[in-house]
């Protein structure tokens, strides 16, 4: 095991309850919910009571909800609740410091200190100098339990943040990804490293996230890998152009995968959100739409952070401007608020 490891956040913001944007007329007649029945962010049901307790300072559920994935080894899960609870316990790290000085050596809450330290180095100028210092923890959380590869997730962010080279990184990778082969959390983060390492390759990226998505079965959230290589292509703005039908070749591998899920359950609204996202710069309206209704209430920051301050109102001014009639003439497009290059962000 490589002994230097360490991690990158993926920072989530709080649900916002701005309402911007009034629905126009007729507009849920298309199925979508009533901009008043729209959050963002929102947790699903087992991790909500336990966010609750950590702003509350009580750590015992959030402790109970860990060990559960852990112990069925439902590792997607443990994943997105960890990078939920670190991102609480960034503004409230009571809870976590009790838990801590109560169990000191729980794989559970050595990963979520873990994240957590990574959290707070990751938009620090020094940032590479301050993920060194984290690499103890990372190692802590990946040596207390051999079977995790969550800690391996986090290892293979820091890769990134700590700008490693490629070895490293590629001994990282085969120890994450044969504790879970199909993990979706460690290809996001490969797919980042990758970009970062190979700006404006895109080809490249394409390449990985495709043959993963290949290899991947048909329920697992790899097969949103590619849309997530196509929405990069669509906002970073160098580099050489992929062809225009591997990005609607990603999209449709999206869209058969989000058909596999009811609509409206918080667990897949962000890669449904990505999905219209892309679907709406790939000019497809109608499969957007499409997608904002199994969405439903369900609105998330990434990816529409990038573009907005306000994720929340620029989603909603979206849906507003998707659910409007077309202007007149032949020649006139409606834009949706996608117009422009998206700011770049650090996921």
């Amino acid at each position: 095991m490589v002994d230097t490891m360490a991690s990158l956040p993926a920072f989530i913001r709080p649900a916002r309850m701005t309402r911007t944007v009034p629905s126009p007329a007729g507009f849920t007649a298309a199925g979508l919910p009533s901009d008043d029945e729209v959050l963002l962010d929102v947790p699903d049901e087992p991790l909500g009571p336990a966010l609750v307790a950590a702003a509350q300072g009580a750590y015992r559920p959030a402790a109970a909800l860990l060990a559960g994935t852990r112990e069925g080894a439902r590792w997607e899960e443990r994943d997105r609740y960890t990078t939920r609870l670190a991102a609480i316990a960034r503004s409230r790290p009571e809870w976590l410091d009790a838990w801590l000085a109560t169990a000191p050596r729980d794989p559970d809450a050595l990963l979520v200190a873990a994240q957590l330290a990574v959290d707070r180095a990751w938009p620090s100028p020094a940032r590479a100098e301050l993920l060194r210092g984290v690499s103890p923890l990372i190692t802590a959380a990946a040596r207390a339990d051999a079977r995790d590869p969550v800690p391996w997730r986090v290892a293979l962010d820091h890769a990134r943040g700590s700008r490693a080279g490629h070895r490293y990184f590629e001994e990282l990778w085969e120890a994450a990804v044969r504790r879970a082969p199909h993990h979706y959390g460690c290809h996001v983060a490969a797919l980042r490293y990758l970009a970062t390492s190979w700006h404006g390759s895109h080809r490249e990226c394409f390449d990985f996230a495709d043959m993963a998505a290949q290899d991947a079965p048909a329920g697992s959230l790899v097969q949103a890998l590619p849309v997530r290589a196509a929405f990069a292509c669509l906002t970073d703005g160098c580099g050489p152009r992929v062809p225009r039908a591997r990005l609607h070749a990603a999209a449709d591998r999206a869209i058969v995968f989000s058909a596999r899920f009811p609509a409206a359950v918080p667990w897949p609204a962000e890669i449904r959100n990505l999905l219209t996202c892309v679907l709406l710069r790939l000019e497809r309206p109608e499969d957007a739409l499409v997608q904002l209704r199994l969405i439903g209430p369900y609105a998330t920051s990434f990816p529409w952070e990038r573009q907005s301050d306000d994720p929340l109102g620029f989603f909603l001014k979206l849906r507003a401007d998707l659910g409007a009639p077309p202007p007149a003439g032949p020649s006139r497009r409606p834009r949706y608020g996608l117009g422009g290059r998206a700011r770049r962000g650090e996921h």
